[in-house]
């Protein structure tokens, strides 16, 4: 054995990219880099929790929608994956604007990390290894005219003291980093389900200068599907008509029959187990050090921050089409086990249920996300990056984006290719990151519509005309998908056209029309967008007015829809764009010393001393950097143009 153990210290191996971790960032971006020709090896600890989907069943929802549609539209794989192996699909908002809408679906578990992991296995370039790597390697940078890091990546160590080199690393650990799951007086340190925590790579980590704090995160019971009583709940149906989340799905292929799930309610015999039970929670009597989420609250803090409150949702969902554990949805829990049965069985329907998993908080170790660059990469060490919930953020979607977006930029980055950063009026995506690199999160962050400024362009509906060239610059889309998206805008812009320029009169047929839909008859004749550009009507409801309609998909028929009906929102919000871009354009120097310009406040300079924002748009959205200090940068940015300008005219002459 011990000849077996300095036999595997001796191995040494070279690779392009690593990536540190096997969920939903670390198998997007392991994709994203060696389908990019490089060549690319991705650690997890079981290669059976690929992907693994260790709290909720279901990929989508509000604002998550429009990640996994924006990165479908850039070359991703969740999209595609989730459409093969959902079981219920549903619009949510779907009486809102076109803004909100978010598609969301429900995922049999198992299947879905099947297909990722069969993905990952057939892709050219592409090694998986089970393995806890436990160090990583740097070496002083010795070129730091190119970069301001003052270290450079070289590689990783594993447990068993493997060594595998590349130009660029990615820290895709999860939930993993020196994880403790808990409830009651029960604390084991393993990750999710059971499965190994990666104990030792924080040290190497905060070796480097990395600042590191604690997270906290929590999931609710399994319960038998058999011990539940469902006459007592709301069945919750999926829609008629699926719409799929991937642009290149056949909308045809995902029309299957659907899982119901299910929706209680706890009630005050529910609250008063929980209060009367405080003082055996981990949560509040100190065991639990990390800062949870503040938007997907355990059931005990929901119970204390909302005493009036009567009653909250619970919904009940299936974990897969094969396996009899149902989910409970919104009674995530730290409390002792005999407590959890107590409170679950004073639900509705769940008198006699069996809990099959605990409901646990886990505790994991992450980042500040303020020690990275836009574009993933860590400031102070070059060809390190960062993605997923190790900087800081939760849920799969929010870590598959950071996923692809990380791997697209150290692939670039290693091919020596300029990096690729997506901002505010671009995508979610660019709004995640610029929040994740940019604000003070002192919790796990969580995307939702309201953070998007311009949430009217950056609708789900539209990513692929919003991203898909973007993608097919960077290599992940392909020909002909380029050109069906080119081919779809054509015939948005031309149907567009021949609306504003088809006019119909005052006929009975059309009177007819409006009064049907309660709609003011005309009086003169009007455009076919005039008419769609009311509220009460539509694309759909002119069909009958519209005789030289010609046969056009429901994905152009929907954006012809929106962007006549909303044109001067959007036009508005367009304006703003352009504002916004002007700030983001002003760019500022890298690793400077903010305290040389003396009319800043003094947190000014601290902040922007620690955060290096890239332009004024960036510094404008620090916390503690005032518009009086914008306005001091940019005289300060003004003065400096003028004078590089002097000495370029002098030294012309």
């Amino acid at each position: 054995m011990r000849a077996e153990r300095e036999a595997m210290a001796g191995i040494e191996e070279r690779y392009d990219v690593i990536v540190v971790g096997g969920g939903h960032a670390g198998c997007e971006a392991a994709l994203a880099a060696a389908r990019l020709g490089l060549e690319t090896i991705v650690f997890t600890v079981s290669v059976d929790s690929i992907a693994l989907m260790p709290c909720n069943p279901n990929i989508g929802g509000s604002s998550k929608g429009h990640l996994v549609r924006e990165l479908d539209a850039l070359g991703g794989e969740m999209g595609k994956n989730i459409d093969q192996t959902f079981i219920q699909s549903k619009m949510l908002n779907a009486s809102k604007g076109p803004a909100v809408h978010s598609l969301r679906a429900q995922a049999d578990k198992q299947e879905y990390t099947r297909q990722m992991r069969m993905t990952l296995e057939n892709t050219d370039h592409l090694t998986i290894k089970q393995a806890e790597v436990t160090e990583i390697l740097t070496e002083s940078n010795s070129w730091e005219e190119k970069s301001v890091s003052k270290k450079r990546i070289c590689g990783i160590v594993t447990a068993s003291g493997a060594r595998y080199l590349a130009g660029a690393v990615i820290l895709a650990t999860g939930v993993y980093l020196r994880a403790r799951c808990i409830y009651g007086d029960v604390s084991v340190n393993t990750g999710p389900n059971g499965l190994q925590a990666a104990n030792r790579l924080t040290a190497s980590l905060q070796e480097n200068g990395i600042v590191i704090r604690r997270f906290k995160t929590g999931t609710p019971a399994r319960v038998d599907r058999r011990s539940i009583d469902f006459s007592k709940m709301e069945e919750q149906f999926g829609d008629p008509r699926v719409e799929p989340f991937s642009f290149t799905t056949d909308p045809e292929s995902v029309q299957i029959r659907q899982d119901s799930c299910w929706l209680t309610y706890t009630n005050e015999k529910t609250h008063e187990i929980i209060r009367k039970n405080l003082d055996r929670s981990p949560l509040y009597c100190g065991v639990i050090e990390g800062t949870g989420p503040r938007y997907c609250p355990s059931i005990e803090d929901k119970v204390v921050k909302f005493p009036d409150k009567e009653r909250h949702q619970v919904f009940v969902e299936p974990e897969g089409r094969y396996t009899n554990e149902m989910y409970l949805g919104g009674m995530s829990s730290s409390l002792p086990e005999d407590v959890q049965v107590e409170m679950y069985r004073t639900v509705p329907g769940l008198e006699q249920v069996k809990i099959v998993r605990n409901a646990y908080a886990i505790e994991y170790d992450s980042i500040d996300p303020g020690q990275l660059f836009a574009t993933l990469e860590f400031k102070e060490i070059h060809g390190l990056f960062g993605a997923g919930q190790i900087n800081g953020s939760s849920g799969y979607e929010e870590a598959a984006v950071q996923g692809f977006m990380a791997g697209v930029n150290a692939a670039r980055l290693v091919k020596g290719e300029e990096s690729i950063v997506l901002d505010r009026s671009q995508a979610y995506i660019g709004v995640l990151i610029d929040d994740l690199v940019t604000k003070e999160n002192t919790e796990p962050y969580r995307m939702m519509t309201s953070r998007a400024e311009y949430r009217l362009l950056l609708r789900q509906d539209n990513a692929d005309q919003r991203l898909t060239p973007m993608g097919y610059r960077i290599g992940l889309i392909e020909e002909e998908r380029y050109q069906k998206l080119l081919e779809k805008q054509r015939q948005i812009q031309e149907e567009i056209r021949r609306l504003e320029e088809t006019t119909v009169g005052t006929s009975a047929a059309v009177q007819e029309l409006l009064k049907m839909y309660e709609s003011t008859e005309l009086k003169s004749g009007t455009t076919l967008a005039e008419l769609i550009r009311r509220p009460e009507l539509s694309y759909e409801k002119l069909e009958p007015l519209d005789e030289k309609r010609p046969v056009l998909s429901p994905s152009v028929i929907e954006q012809v829809n929106i962007e006549i009906k909303y044109e001067g929102y959007i036009k508005r919000q367009t304006q703003q764009v352009k504002q916004f871009e002007k700030l983001e354009k002003k760019k500022l120097e890298p690793n400077f010393d903010y305290s040389q310009i003396g009319s800043l406040r003094l947190e000014a300079i601290q902040k922007l001393n620690r955060y290096q924002p890239a332009s004024i748009g960036q510094a404008s959205r620090i916390a503690g950097v005032s518009p009086a200090d914008i306005s001091v940068l940019l005289v300060y940015l003004e003065q400096r143009n003028r004078r590089r300008r002097e000495e370029k005219n002098a030294i012309d002459e």
